[in-house]
């Protein structure tokens, strides 16, 4: 994509969506932590129908330790990898509580140190809770970045990279959900939707539809 064809694809997706947002459902920054590292793996629907009972019983780090390993595991056994998701949920909560005041750190560096919180999740974390233009390449974004031309990349960190490098900056703190959205929903993995698609005419992808 020429810079003129990416300003008109961000452009488009503002204009169909000015206030995108994340599919998960939380009420407060730790709720949302919580269902970023049980989303690994998982769709969002499925991390939400556990999250729900799994929040109205914890919605707190000290809450939740409360309940133990074995009792985070019974809300969320329906979710896949759900044993070590449970751990590492207990452990940082313990984290949070002994290291960070019960609060969940703004810093990078403090939650990649929390277990089972890579730089996906922080980046999530550090864009919706915190307002930051960080991107969390996953699938989808990784997908849409290299097949429509807008960043094409050979490894995760290297879509992230170009990404921030080409996106305008008045769209970086959105774009993250405009990406994942049009992924899942428009330009999708076997069969991309290219006749429904509202920003075909910038993509470097030939239609398959």
């Amino acid at each position: 994509m020429t810079p003129q064809q990416i300003e008109r694809f961000f452009a488009t997706l503002q204009a169909a969506n000015p206030h995108p947002e994340t599919e998960l459902q939380f009420t407060s920054v730790f709720e949302l932590l919580a269902a970023v590292l049980m989303s690994a793996q998982a769709t969002d629907v499925s991390v939400n129908k556990a999250s729900r009972a799994l929040f109205a019983k914890a919605p707190t780090p000290a809450r939740m330790l409360a309940l133990g390993v074995e009792g985070v595991e019974a809300h969320i056994k329906t979710i896949g990898l759900y044993r070590t998701k449970a751990r590492h949920l207990i452990e940082t909560c313990r984290i949070l509580i002994e290291q960070h005041g019960g609060q969940v750190p703004s810093r990078r560096e403090d939650l990649e140190a929390l277990p089972g919180v890579g730089r996906k999740t922080a980046n999530v974390v550090l864009n919706v809770a915190f307002g930051l233009p960080t991107m969390a390449v996953d699938t989808h974004i990784f997908r849409v970045s290299n097949r429509t031309g807008l960043a094409p990349g050979k490894t995760v960190l290297a879509v992230e990279q170009a990404l921030l490098k080409r996106i305008p900056p008045a769209y970086r703190v959105d774009a993250h959900h405009w990406l994942i959205l049009h992924g899942r929903y428009v330009c999708q993995a076997r069969t991309p939707r290219c006749g429904a698609c509202q920003v075909a005419a910038c993509c470097d992808s030939r239609p398959k539809n």
